[in-house]
């Protein structure tokens, strides 16, 4: 679900959101009549579908400073997305030195503790032990719960990217930071499930609650982690190597062209289909246009044509390790590769660059010294 857009960036709501905050209902409603004597059922699924809101609320204005910081250092965000229990900035490329990912780490933590600071105020001019004044302080808890949680020092929390640039900064190579940061991670992931079995021995009043979010939390901090370390452990692009060397040609071929002739004229290019309005189609899917030429063979190759979406352009200004990563991160089998003033050069199919990068160094050749994904 879209909810709005910052800067250009889509601010989006994943289907999981509503799944954690049934979630939080659930668990958070049984608490509400301690913290608030006298509330019936009625008013303790209120408020505490409330809660629900204002964590996501939270959440929402944590990822926000992540989202305007990196703008404004020059990182692009492909999106910024809410799920269970969490958020997302998707920068579209990784922070080229230490001191930006320092900076785009802490605005997040530094937004909510704002935010808690700010509601702390709140509760000193509203009545206490009433509806409002819990509401208040369900924000203020909220908000100091994500600034302070996301200052762990492991991935993929904030602060083990402020503990990555540190040792970045400190070392001058960031797969470093991403080790050291990765096991931190893991000891944040173990920490969180010690403290909910705590919890649920010492049988304590939010036990259920807490091993619920700490389930949740500890794995989607465990597989962050995971995720973190793969990346770091891709091959760098080697030195040398131009995407412009990887590039099949293009050609250009009428959308109602048959199919079979298509396949037969793409042989090592790549095809760009083309209406009569001069409209691209898409590209030419080679596997799909081989299933439809077997059984229709004069069909038009428009129907086996993959369409072209922003993400499914390169542009030739863009840097290897970008273009990498990029490639890396969108689920298609070929990119349309274009110049400055947007005119097709050719086509890098997935599996040539996987082929590239899969290929051993030249001699006394050597990748980029810090690879960012």
């Amino acid at each position: 679900m879209l909810l709005f857009r910052v800067g250009g960036v889509p601010v989006q709501l994943a289907p999981s959101w509503w799944i954690g905050s049934l979630l939080v209902v659930a668990l958070y409603t049984p608490l509400v009549s301690g913290l608030l004597p006298g509330a019936d059922l009625g008013l303790s699924a209120v408020l505490a579908g409330a809660f629900a809101v204002l964590l996501g609320g939270s959440v929402l204005a944590h990822e926000l400073g992540h989202c305007l910081v990196a703008l404004r250092l020059g990182v692009p965000v492909r999106r910024v997305r809410l799920f269970l229990l969490g958020g997302l900035s998707e920068v579209v490329r990784s922070p080229r030195r230490p001191g930006q990912e320092a900076l785009i780490a802490v605005a997040g933590p530094v937004v909510s503790l704002a935010l808690a600071f700010v509601c702390w105020l709140l509760l000193l001019a509203v009545p206490t032990e009433g509806p409002v004044w819990l509401l208040v302080a369900q924000c203020a808890v909220a908000n100091l719960a994500v600034g302070v949680f996301n200052l762990l020092p492991g991935l993929p929390l904030d602060g083990g990217r402020l503990l990555r640039s540190g040792v970045w900064a400190l070392l001058g190579t960031r797969s470093v930071g991403t080790r050291v940061a990765v096991a931190g991670g893991g000891l944040v992931a173990v920490a969180l499930l010690g403290w909910a079995l705590w919890g649920v021995a010492q049988g304590s009043d939010d036990r259920w609650l807490r091993l619920g979010v700490c389930l949740v939390t500890a794995w989607f901090v465990a597989m962050g982690a995971t995720t973190e370390f793969a990346a770091d452990g891709r091959r760098p692009w080697p030195e040398g190597l131009r995407v412009t060397d990887l590039v099949r040609p293009v050609l250009q071929l009428p959308a109602e062209s048959p199919v079979s002739a298509a396949l037969t004229a793409s042989a090592g290019r790549g095809v760009v289909l083309v209406r009569a309005d001069g409209v691209a189609a898409g590209l030419l899917d080679p596997a799909a246009a081989t299933r439809l030429a077997a059984s229709s063979p004069q069909a038009p190759a428009e129907q086996a044509a993959e369409p072209i979406r922003a993400e499914t352009v390169l542009l030739t200004s863009d840097s290897a390790d970008e273009i990498a990563e990029h490639v890396g991160e969108v689920p298609t089998a070929q990119f349309l590769v274009v110049d400055t003033d947007g005119r097709p050069i050719g086509v890098l199919l997935r599996e040539d660059l996987r082929a590239a990068l899969a290929e051993p160094l030249p001699r006394g050749g050597h990748g980029a010294s810090d690879r960012t994904g």
